[in-house]
């Protein structure tokens, strides 16, 4: 599952629900221990013995997100079978109305128990047995029918209820993760959409334009400027081939693709008459603010090679793997030293703090004589 899915939050929800109830009754313990036993140390340890099984399941619960039937069989024992027994035989509670409070944890077990337990017939077994462990303690104190009946029906409406509480969360869960999967598979269907018609307009305005002019015999096909011209689309449409070839677009993290982006750069740069080397590998699919971050920030990297490394030419490198997008854009000009030099204007303002707005990170790697290299990662 997806961290925040509608099944998860579910999850949640239960695990809160039957945690406050559980709490509810440990408040009555505490109430009743109070005012009637809190001169019985046995009392208080049943007490605690009860917190301690408490924060042992629901503690487990919130940090893995969900039960642990392992913990809950244990505190359906030990809370629901065993403390009863305790509390009578040690404690000195042996009237109906001393060890209502304990009997009232069977309850909170059995609701926990509904819910994690899958198997119906298990979930009826754990049922009777508290119920045996109530009628037979209350029977041992002489409680009437009326007294054990009402807690014989508060463990097994406990069940019933957490249960169908359970089945309808889980289900309504279910509904929307399929119609949250749907609306992400359809927005990535018109990010794609979107980018075809901005190839197919960069196509119709560079390539096909240039084409025809030549084949209409209106310049001359061997100038330096038209040769120019054909070997920067020549690297446009191999680089568009390649993102088609290696981009496999996924769904499920957001809304715009990040090779129509970072293309958006590197044709920006052509126009100043860079020579960029790009290579895409398994591009993602990625938020928008992300990609518009990219890139501003390989844009102002462009830029740096332009002003200052003394070179023509430099290399983009994306690649997106495990969930981690990494764009990397090098030259092989004079380089610098960052210690002397520090992040200039743009790199701090264009580049990290782009980056960190969108939790991403940035570094820079440069030496005189070396070039330099501005790696790119999101999430940082």
């Amino acid at each position: 599952m997806r961290m925040g899915s509608g099944l998860q939050r579910a999850q949640a929800f239960m695990i809160l629900a039957t945690m406050l109830y559980r709490a509810s009754h440990l408040m009555v313990g505490l109430v009743a221990v109070i005012q009637h036993q809190r001169h019985r140390p046995v009392s208080w340890l049943v007490l605690a013995a009860a917190v301690g099984c408490s924060v042992l399941v629901y503690g487990t619960a919130r940090s893995r997100g969900w039960f642990a039937p392992r913990l809950v069989w244990a505190d359906v024992l030990i809370t629901g079978c065993v403390l009863p027994f305790v509390a009578y035989a040690w404690s000195g509670v042996q009237q109906p109305a001393s060890i209502a409070w304990v009997m009232l944890l069977g309850g909170s077990a059995s609701a926990a128990a509904a819910v994690t337990i899958r198997r119906p017939a298990i979930v009826g077994a754990v049922v009777v047995l508290l119920a045996v462990t109530h009628l037979v303690g209350y029977r041992m104190t002489g409680a009437g029918m009326a007294v054990v009946g009402g807690h014989l029906n508060a463990v097994l409406s406990s069940a019933v209820m957490a249960w169908v509480f359970w089945w309808y969360l889980r289900k309504q869960g279910s509904l929307l993760d399929a119609a949250t999967e749907q609306a992400m598979t359809a927005e990535a269907e018109r990010a794609r959409y979107a980018e075809r018609i901005a190839h197919h307009r960069a196509l119709h305005d560079t390539v096909l334009a240039t084409l025809t002019t030549i084949a209409g015999g209106g310049i001359d096909a061997n100038t330096p400027q038209v040769r120019g011209r054909c070997a920067r689309e020549a690297a446009y449409l191999r680089r568009l081939i390649q993102q088609n070839a290696d981009s496999e677009p996924s769904p499920e993290t957001g809304t715009a693709l990040v090779g129509a982006a970072l293309e958006e750069s590197v044709r920006s740069a052509e126009s100043l008459d860079l020579v960029v080397t790009a290579q895409y590998c398994g591009l993602p699919t990625v938020p928008t603010a992300v990609a518009t971050a990219l890139a501003a920030a390989v844009t102002e990297a462009f830029n740096n090679v332009l002003r200052h490394a003394g070179t023509g030419h430099a290399y983009l490198t994306a690649t997106g793997d495990d969930g981690q997008l990494v764009v990397t854009v090098v030259d092989r000009g004079v380089g610098f030293d960052p210690a002397r030099v520090g992040d200039g204007l743009g790199l701090r303002h264009s580049v990290h703090a782009r980056m960190r707005t969108v939790g991403g990170v940035a570094e820079v790697d440069s030496a005189p004589g070396d070039g330099a290299r501005i790696e790119l990662r999101w999430p940082g």
